[in-house]
C-alpha cells in the first residue's frame, strides 16, 4: 500500500466534480449510470443421450441432406435445369465466331449422320421385303395355287376313274392318290409357314378336316360301284358337292390371302425411300449454306473438309437413287412379266380343271347332269372365251388371252398358244359326246370323254401346256426379283460409311477454321 510523507496510508480522493449549474455547491454529483447490457442467454441444457440403436449419420447421408437443403432456393427464383444451362451456354457461345463455327459444324454433321441412318434404315427395310418376296410370300402364293389345283385335279380324276368302272386303269387311280397326297403335303407345309395369320390357319385347319371326309366319300362311291349299286353315283355327286362348296372355296380364299401378302411385300420392296431423300436434301442444303457463309466471311471458295463432305453426300444420294431405280425397274418386270402372268395362268389352269370335272360329272349323273353341263360351259367360256370367238382371228380369248398378252417372249406365248389349240379340239369333241349321249349312245359318249382320242386327251394337252407356261413365268419372276435385290447390295453398309466420312470431313473442315482463331 502506498504511503504519503506523514507515514499514514495514501488515501486518494476522487477529483472534485463541480455541481451542475443551478444546484448548491455542496450537492453531491449524480451516481454514474451503467450502460444497457443485454441479459445473458439462459443456459443450454445438455443434449439428451442418443437412443440406443440409432446410428450416427454417415458422411454420405450428411452430404445428401446438404444437397437437399441446397436445392431449396428462395421463393420466386427457380433453379436452372441442365437444359436451361445448356441453352444459356449455347447462346453465350453463339456470340463469338468460334462458338458459331462449332454450332454450325455440329448441325452439319448431325444432318449428314441423319441422312446415312435414314438411308440404311429404309434400304434395309426394302431389302428385307425383297428377300421375303423371293423366299416366302411368292412361294407361299404359288403353293396355295398348287393346293387348289391338286384338289381340283383330284376331284376331276375321281370322276374319270368312276366313269371307267371297276376296271379303271391303274394310272388313273395313281393320279388321284398322288393329287390327294400332294394337297395334304402342301397343307402341312403351308401351316408351318403362314406365320401369325389367324385367317390362314383357320382355312388350313378347315381343309385338313374336310379332305379326309372327301376321300372317304370317294372310297364309298367306288365300293358301291364295284358292287354294281346305284348309290355309287350318289356318293360321288355328294363328294363333288363337298369339293365345290367347301374345299375349293377354302383353297381359293387361302390363295387370295397369300397373294395379297405377296402383293403387299412387292409394294413395300418397291416403295420410294422418301424419308431418305428428304434427309439428303436437308444435309446438302445445310452444307451449301455453310460453304456459302464460309465464302462470304473469308472470300475463300473451298474448305477442303466441307468439300469432301459434300462429295460423300452426293455419292450416297446418287447411289441411293440409282440403286432404287434399278431395283424398282426389276420389280416392275417381276410383277408384270412374272407375278401377273402367273396369276393369269393359275386362273386359266383352275378353269380348265373345273371344266374337266364338270364334264365328267355330266356323264356320271346319267341324264340328270344339266347343272354340270352349264358349269362346264361357264368354265370353258372363262378359260377361252365364248365358243363363237374361236374362229375370228385365232388369238386366245378369256383367261388364256390375258396370259398370252402378259407373256413378254415367245417362250411364254408358245405354250399358251398350244393350250388354246387344245381347247378348240376339246370343245369339238365335247359337242360330239353330248350328241351321242342325247341319242342314247352312253358308252360311245363315255369313250369320247375318257378314251384315247377324247376330251381327256385334249385336257391333258391343255394341262401340260399350262404347266410349261407356269414354269417359264416362275423362272422369269425369280430372276427379275433377284436382280432387284442385287441392285441394293452394299448400299446399307455403304450409306453408313459415307455418312461417317462426310461427318468426319465436316469436323476437320470446321477445326481448320477454328485453328485460325488460335
Amino acid at each position: 500500500m502506498a504511503t504519503h510523507q506523514g507515514g499514514g496510508p495514501d488515501v486518494r480522493q476522487p477529483p472534485h466534480t463541480p455541481a451542475p449549474p443551478g444546484l448548491p455547491p455542496d450537492t453531491p454529483p449524480p451516481l454514474p449510470v451503467a450502460p444497457d447490457v443485454p441479459a445473458a442467454p439462459p443456459p443450454v441444457p445438455p443434449a439428451p443421450p442418443r437412443p440406443p440403436g440409432r446410428p450416427r449419420l454417415s458422411d454420405w447421408a450428411k452430404g445428401a441432406r446438404s444437397l437437399r437443403t441446397s436445392a431449396r432456393t428462395e421463393p420466386g427464383r427457380p433453379r436452372l435445369s441442365d437444359w436451361a444451362k445448356g441453352a444459356r451456354s449455347l447462346r453465350t457461345s453463339a456470340r463469338t465466331e468460334p462458338g458459331r463455327l462449332r454450332i454450325i459444324g455440329a448441325a452439319v454433321a448431325a444432318a449428314l449422320l441423319l441422312f446415312g441412318a435414314a438411308t440404311a434404315w429404309q434400304i434395309g427395310d426394302r431389302s428385307d421385303a425383297a428377300d421375303t418376296l423371293i423366299n416366302s410370300s411368292q412361294p407361299l402364293s404359288a403353293e396355295a395355287a398348287d393346293i387348289y389345283r391338286s384338289l381340283a385335279d383330284a376331284n376331276t380324276t375321281a370322276a374319270v376313274a368312276f366313269l371307267t368302272g371297276s376296271g379303271s386303269e391303274p394310272q388313273v387311280r395313281e393320279r388321284y392318290e398322288e393329287r390327294v397326297a400332294t394337297a395334304a403335303a402342301l397343307l402341312t407345309r403351308a401351316a408351318a409357314h403362314t406365320g401369325n395369320s389367324e385367317q390362314a390357319q383357320q382355312l388350313i385347319a378347315l381343309l385338313n378336316a374336310e379332305l379326309p371326309v372327301y376321300t372317304g366319300l370317294v372310297e364309298t362311291a367306288r365300293a358301291n360301284d364295284r358292287q354294281g349299286l346305284p348309290l355309287g353315283g350318289a356318293y360321288l355327286r355328294y363328294a363333288d358337292s363337298r369339293m365345290q362348296e367347301v374345299l375349293l372355296p377354302a383353297a381359293e380364299s387361302l390363295y387370295a390371302l397369300e397373294t395379297g401378302r405377296f402383293q403387299d411385300d412387292a409394294r413395300r420392296a418397291g416403295a420410294w425411300p422418301w424419308f431418305s431423300l428428304a434427309a439428303a436434301a436437308l444435309a446438302l442444303g445445310v452444307l451449301a449454306w455453310a460453304q456459302r457463309r464460309h465464302w462470304l466471311r473469308t472470300h475463300r471458295v473451298f474448305n477442303q473438309g466441307l468439300l469432301a463432305a459434300t462429295g460423300a453426300a452426293l455419292v450416297l444420294l446418287l447411289w441411293l437413287v440409282g440403286a432404287h431405280t434399278f431395283a424398282r425397274a426389276a420389280l416392275d418386270e417381276a410383277d408384270r412379266g412374272g407375278a401377273q402372268s402367273l396369276s393369269a395362268l393359275n386362273d386359266a389352269w383352275i378353269a380348265a380343271l373345273q371344266a374337266r370335272g364338270a364334264e365328267s360329272m355330266t356323264l356320271v349323273a346319267r341324264g340328270s347332269g344339266t347343272g354340270f353341263e352349264e358349269s362346264y360351259q361357264e368354265r370353258m367360256a372363262e378359260l377361252a372365251g365364248p365358243q363363237a370367238d374361236d374362229a375370228q382371228d385365232g388369238a386366245p380369248r378369256g383367261r388364256l388371252g390375258a396370259a398370252w398378252r402378259l407373256a413378254d417372249d415367245e417362250d411364254g406365248r408358245d405354250p399358251i398358244g398350244a393350250a388354246h389349240a387344245a381347247v378348240g379340239e376339246w370343245r369339238a369333241l365335247h359337242e360330239e359326246a353330248r350328241q351321242r349321249e342325247n341319242a342314247g349312245e352312253y358308252q360311245e359318249a363315255v369313250e369320247l370323254v375318257i378314251g384315247e382320242e377324247s376330251t381327256g386327251s385334249s385336257f391333258d394337252r391343255v394341262h401340260e401346256a399350262l404347266e410349261r407356261a407356269v414354269a417359264h413365268e416362275q423362272g422369269q419372276f425369280t430372276r427379275a426379283a433377284e436382280r432387284a435385290a442385287a441392285a441394293q447390295t452394299g448400299l446399307l453398309v455403304g450409306s453408313l460409311a459415307l455418312a461417317a466420312l462426310a461427318a468426319t470431313g465436316t469436323v476437320l473442315g470446321i477445326n481448320r477454321r477454328l485453328a485460325e482463331y488460335g
